[in-house]
């Protein structure tokens, strides 16, 4: 499908306004030239009935000598080639002077003073004339016309136009010249505009100097600055985490080299399987670091708000911590799950979400709070998930609390907590493998998505205690039995395909066969 063709601004401008310009030049041309028709035809009458007049002013002075004293001086009146006057003097029954065949009645007749003024057709010519009857004292009265072709007015007419028409064609023209300067002149701040920002590149998205735009389009350049800000700060951001992630990679890569090179190199059997296990565990880390990688590529706002369903953030939890059962168990730590809204949890709290990434979530928290709860506390380890509906700020949120009691994260570390690649200096002491220090930015990103919060406090208990919040919709709840497709499963099918948690598959091959149950049916806090 073709695109329409883009349209100037200049062009439309210019077009919009010389159009009504020129529009009211030539309005105003015909309204000049009907004036001037109608004066010249009220001048060319007066001019006609006051010849008329005066020769019946000498008409009445000569008296009985008019037949012989009149002609001539009509003669010389009316001798002008240029006027082509036509006259007739008679007195209906004698032609005294004149051409005979020059009509005495017409049509179009109009009365002026002491004259009658008609049009009539004079050997084939529109004429118009201008007749005056002088009575005499005995017969007929003598009737006098003055006649004159009507193309001689239009000539007269044209030439009023011409004088006219004239100045406001050349007004006509400055007004052109104005407008075109005009346009120009206030295009060229967008002209600015479009070199400033052709000499912008990826390396350097500098605002747009608004010093010199006009009001109307500083909308426009506010708006563009804005979004060169946001890209700005997101390539930085991009900058930084490809060097990151790149400076993170080698770690595990490195570790792969070296302890292939041991398994190649050693000699006895033993020293080949502890090189193979130990290029296996490093294999686990740069795995895990590349699928942590692209959890935070998929938590970038986008495509994903796309894939937004109606999800049960209550069954999403029980399920997610179900699968993480045999692990714990495994750990030898009590994994529970309780709903405080709801104790039946026959109620579900609809969010509207991404239900692989907000599986993803859960599945984050989980696994920080095992990874570190075993060696702080060798017995009697606990994490309690809790989901419950709460009220921030009058916005109706679904609560999902992980919380844990091992030791905790420092207070001098929880300002970092939510940062990429953030290691705390007393867990890698611990003995714990801490990972790439991404797990917690990925849950932080992808609430962000979701408009919603992840904050972390302290147990009562001591421990670690993460909230997550997620905005409810407005859909009414339902109950269990029309409760929406099981979106948590949707979300574990979906990660199938990803080998996301292979060595801790392999730690719980073992585990006793009663480990599958629910998580609801460990011991719940």
């Amino acid at each position: 499908m073709s695109q329409p063709a883009a349209t100037s601004l200049r062009r439309t401008l210019l077009r919009r306004l010389a159009a009504p310009l020129s529009l009211l030049a030539l309005m105003s041309g015909l309204i000049a030239y009907w004036l001037a028709w109608q004066y010249t035809q009220h001048v060319v009458d007066r001019s006609l009935a006051d010849l008329a007049t005066a020769i019946s002013r000498q008409i009445q002075i000569a008296g009985a000598d008019a037949p012989e004293s009149v002609p001539p001086l009509a003669q010389a009146m009316f001798s002008d080639p240029v006027e082509h006057l036509v006259y007739r003097i008679s007195n209906g029954d004698t032609e005294i002077a004149g051409d005979h065949d020059l009509p005495l009645q017409g049509t179009n007749v109009r009365r002026m003073h002491y004259a009658y003024v008609f049009e009539t057709v004079y050997k084939g010519v529109s004429v118009r004339v201008a007749q005056v009857r002088v009575p005499q004292p005995t017969g007929n009265p003598i009737v006098v016309e003055v006649g004159q072709p009507v193309h001689h007015r239009f000539r007269i007419a044209a030439e009023f136009l011409v004088a006219i028409m004239m100045p406001l064609l050349l007004l006509l023209l400055a007004g052109w010249v104005i407008v075109w300067r005009v346009v120009n002149q206030q295009l060229n701040p967008l002209t600015a505009l479009a070199d400033s920002l052709n000499r912008q590149t990826h390396t350097s998205l500098e605002p747009v100097d608004e010093t010199y735009v006009p009001v109307e389009i500083r909308p426009l350049t506010g708006a563009l600055n804005a979004l060169l800000g946001r890209l700005k700060t997101a390539l930085e951001g991009q900058r930084k985490f490809i060097a990151d992630a790149a400076h993170q990679l080698r770690t595990p890569l490195t570790a792969v080299k070296l302890h292939a090179e041991q398994a190649v190199n050693a000699r006895e059997p033993q020293k080949v399987s502890d090189a193979v296990r130990e290029l296996r565990a490093a294999a686990d880390r740069a795995v895990r670091l590349s699928n942590q990688l692209l959890s935070l590529a998929r938590a970038e706002p986008g495509e994903q708000a796309a894939r937004f369903v109606d999800i049960d953030m209550a069954a999403l939890a029980f399920e997610t911590g179900a699968e993480w059962v045999p692990r714990a168990l495994a750990w030898h730590v009590d994994l529970g799950f309780q709903r405080l809204d709801d104790p039946d949890n026959d109620t579900p709290l609809m969010a509207r979400g991404n239900p692989v990434l907000l599986h993803e979530v859960i599945a984050n928290l989980l696994d920080n709070a095992l990874k570190y709860l075993p060696p702080a506390r060798a017995e009697g380890g606990r994490i309690t998930v809790t989901v419950s509906q709460s009220l921030v700020e009058g916005v109706p949120m679904a609560e999902i609390v992980v919380e844990d009691n091992g030791r905790g994260v420092p207070g001098a570390q929880q300002a970092d907590l939510f940062k990429r690649f953030f290691r705390g200096d007393g867990q890698t002491e611990s003995g714990v493998d801490s990972g790439a220090g991404l797990g917690l930015a990925i849950v932080h990103d992808i609430m962000t998505l979701h408009r919603g919060s992840v904050h972390y406090e302290d147990a009562p208990d001591g421990g670690a205690r993460f909230i997550v919040r997620v905005p409810l919709t407005s859909r009414r709840a339902l109950p269990l039995k029309d409760r929406p497709a099981n979106h948590a499963k949707d979300a574990k099918d979906a990660r199938d395909a990803k080998d996301l948690e292979e060595a801790d598959i392999d730690e719980t091959q073992d585990a006793p066969q009663d480990a599958n149950k629910p998580a609801h049916q460990t011991s719940i806090d």
